[in-house]
């Protein structure tokens, strides 16, 4: 892996990229610690302290928790993006957009673009008024609003753009990395207050969450590897004196489809009761806030939220891998290029076929995302650990490394080196 870094440096554009990905993160980090003029920072951590502000400045690297420019992160637009996938299934004419390759992808985001500054608006004006009312925001109110829901919008617009950057001009895909970027910048702080908390008396446990890390770790890339081959087969076609087709080739079924999306999708999902709860003193919204909302405290266990969270993973797996493989799309493409699973008939036969192994394959997948995202409560519980990271912050780290890894290595093959994975 060293000498493969070490090979991509030496190339000239790989490294510009590569150093152009880190800086444009330098960048926003920087920007996560930029405070809001007007806020008062004193004892504002206490807030971030359990529940579902503590789940949100860990995706946002912390900058929620120093009101910084970025403290919406990445959030709004994730929350865009499920609104979307959702109403493509509503609204034929959305699904029709998003399938007309690069233009439709492109007014696909550009939508989302839009929704997301409704949001990010909607949610800064929220947390002023929450923020105003703990005392932490001072001075005149409208001037300060004004600031303040400019400001974080603003954020959000820049995160977008510096997100794209990336993607365009970096290497990886630059929302994924900026998550990445906010998750590993609190793993050293947490990594410290663990050790602290648990040195010299209970050095056991330093050493049982180091394996159970570690083992987590190996679970996830063996995971994130695994595809199941369906093989097809062309049938040869003579055009002049070529002759075409002929070959054999596989489709690979990736067993984790969906890869951490599901897990996001149903944080998401669940910390929007308890977001609105924050900011809206109605009592049946503060209840159901309560009974579906994440822990308020290390080391609570709520088993409806824990169902909840389960069945909304399981659920969102299905639902994103039947949005990124759709057997009939591939049944179809098969009958246009000559192409058959072999032992199975064209037509319905194959959709039927690809279909069960689809719904096989994501089992699996969708369980062991679910085990790796409860696993935090668990270590809560038995070890009291003082760190909101977890199975999902893990699953998260990992699966964008991987990524990242397997792009870096498409760049090198194509330039004769040889990449990371064997």
């Amino acid at each position: 892996m060293f000498r493969a870094l070490r090979d991509a440096f030496r190339i000239p554009d790989l490294r510009k990229k590569l150093l152009f990905t880190m800086a444009i993160l330098a960048i926003y980090r920087f920007g996560a610690n930029i405070s809001v003029p007007g806020v008062r920072l004193e004892g504002i951590e206490k807030v971030f302290e359990g529940g579902i502000f503590e789940m949100l400045d860990l995706f946002s690297g912390g900058a929620l928790s120093n009101f910084a420019v970025f403290s919406l992160g990445i959030m709004p637009y994730i929350t865009a993006t499920i609104i979307l996938q959702l109403l493509q299934i509503i609204f034929p004419k959305l699904e029709k957009i998003a399938k007309e390759g690069e233009t439709g992808r492109r007014k696909i985001n550009q939508i989302a673009r839009y929704i997301t500054i409704g949001l990010a608006i909607f949610q800064s004006t929220a947390m002023f008024f929450y923020f105003k009312g703990q005392g932490f925001i001072v001075g005149e109110i409208w001037p300060m609003l004004f600031v303040v829901v400019i400001t974080l919008t603003t954020g959000t617009a820049l995160i977008m753009w510096i997100g794209e950057l990336i993607t365009q001009k970096g290497i990886g895909n630059g929302m994924s990395l900026i998550i990445f970027a906010n998750i590993i910048s609190r793993f050293p702080g947490y990594i410290i207050n663990s050790v602290n908390q648990w040195w010299p008396n209970d050095i056991y446990i330093i050493a049982i969450v180091l394996l159970i890390a570690i083992a987590v770790i190996i679970f996830i890339i063996v995971i994130q590897q695994g595809e199941r081959k369906i093989p097809i087969q062309y049938a040869k076609q003579i055009r002049g004196r070529r002759v075409y087709g002929g070959r054999g080739t596989y489709i690979p079924i990736k067993v984790n489809q969906s890869g951490v999306i599901p897990v996001i999708f149903a944080s998401s999902l669940l910390a929007f009761p308890a977001t609105i709860a924050q900011f809206i003193q109605v009592p049946w919204v503060q209840k159901l806030a309560i009974i579906i909302g994440p822990p308020a405290k290390r080391g609570e266990i709520k088993p409806w939220y824990l169902t909840l969270y389960a069945l909304l993973i399981l659920g969102f797996t299905y639902f994103y891998a039947a949005i990124a493989f759709n057997p009939e799309d591939m049944a179809d493409n098969f009958r246009k290029y000559g192409g058959f699973i072999p032992g199975i008939r064209p037509g319905k036969s194959t959709v039927s076929y690809l279909k069960n192994i689809l719904n096989r394959v994501n089992l699996p997948g969708a369980i062991f995302l679910a085990i790796v995202a409860l696993l935090p409560t668990a270590l809560w519980a038995f070890f009291n650990a003082p760190f909101q990271f977890g199975g999902t912050s893990i699953l998260i780290a990992v699966g964008v490394a991987l990524e990242f890894m397997k792009q870096l290595e498409a760049q090198l093959i194509m330039r004769n080196y040889e990449g990371f994975l064997k």
